[in-house]
């Protein structure tokens, strides 16, 4: 087992390395859409490929950052159920939905994304739109994601064993929206100089 979490550890960081990465293809697509807008401005020239290249810069980091937000658990839950229940029972709901929603989605989207980058890779295929780009590293994006979603998958899957079996502590017991809500209004609270229970604090 323990060769299991070393392998889940690797596994998180390779997903957090990648993930932090593709955040910055935010920042690229900011730059991008006001070069665009000042060009369009300034020369009235415009074209579809810096459209397009917005397009591929969100998609990456909508694909290649989910499995980073698994691995920090960041993805929507109903906080407000699993909050209330035992170590126990989040631990078997947990594990319902890995293997009954989690893996098949995962794999299934995985499956299908190799043909649909492969055939548009074989053909060269190329937007519609008038000076557009290639297709098939966006769809590379989409086989890519949910691959490395995949490989989460089981990282988490051999967490959540070896936190079953107290072999490792459950690093996101106490995670979750609404105790990232409740402690960014404790540290508002502090920051503007009131208690929590809105009494003002004594200078």
């Amino acid at each position: 087992m323990d060769s299991l979490i070393r392998f889940s550890r690797g596994i998180d960081a390779l997903n957090t390395w990648i993930g932090r990465i593709s955040a910055w293809a935010i920042m690229v697509a900011i730059l991008v859409s006001a070069l665009n807008a000042l060009i369009r401005k300034a020369f009235g020239v415009s074209s579809n490929a810096w459209l397009e290249l917005q397009w591929y810069l969100f998609g990456a980091v909508f694909m290649l950052c989910a499995a980073w937000t698994l691995a920090n658990n960041e993805h929507i839950r109903i906080d407000i159920v699993s909050s209330r229940l035992s170590d126990r029972n989040r631990n078997v709901v947990e594990m319902i939905g890995h293997f009954l929603f989690l893996l098949p989605f995962a794999a299934l989207l995985t499956y299908l994304s190799w043909p649909f980058f492969w055939n548009s890779y074989r053909s060269g295929e190329v937007s519609n739109s008038a000076g557009g780009l290639i297709i098939w590293p966006a769809k590379l994006l989409i086989l890519a994601g949910f691959a490395l979603l995949l490989v989460q998958w089981l990282s988490e899957v051999i967490k959540r064993v070896a936190v079953m079996q107290g072999r490792i502590a459950d690093a996101h017991q106490a995670a979750g929206h609404q105790a990232a809500a409740e402690a960014e209004a404790e540290r508002l609270l502090a920051a503007t100089g009131h208690k929590s229970d809105g009494a003002a604090v004594e200078s």
